[in-house]
């Protein structure tokens, strides 16, 4: 399989499964969204792990290269697939700075671990 055709797919679902796990658990959004607001970055974080360890297993050579390349393709895919849904004239509207405070940043999480993995599996 083309690599870049596994990281879009490995990104893309760094995006489904988070936003997956949120469509369930809504309703605790407004009966406790301090709750809420807990679970999702850990759901993410351990979404991206996961889908990091699987992508590294196959890097061999200059893999910190690899992570920040897989770190930036995941963060600006993620990124893209949410402002299509929560901008304006979509379906769940939200002003960009409410977007980037409410979501935007935790998605930070997303370029740090691919990229701190790969740092670290190339001082091996």
């Amino acid at each position: 399989m083309n690599k870049y055709v596994k990281l879009v797919g490995f990104g893309f679902l760094i995006w489904l499964i988070p936003f997956l796990v949120s469509f369930v658990i809504f309703p605790l959004r407004d009966a406790n969204r301090p709750l809420f607001e807990s679970i999702m970055p850990i759901i993410l974080v351990l979404t991206v792990m996961i889908i990091s360890v699987l992508y590294f297993k196959k890097i061999e050579k200059e893999s910190l290269k690899e992570g920040v390349i897989a770190g930036v393709l995941w963060f600006v895919l993620s990124l893209v697939i949410d402002l299509m849904l929560f901008l304006p004239a979509s379906p769940m509207q939200m002003s960009f700075s409410d977007y980037m405070m409410d979501i935007g940043l935790t998605y930070l999480i997303i370029l740090m671990i691919p990229i701190g993995i790969g740092a670290l599996v190339s001082k091996k």
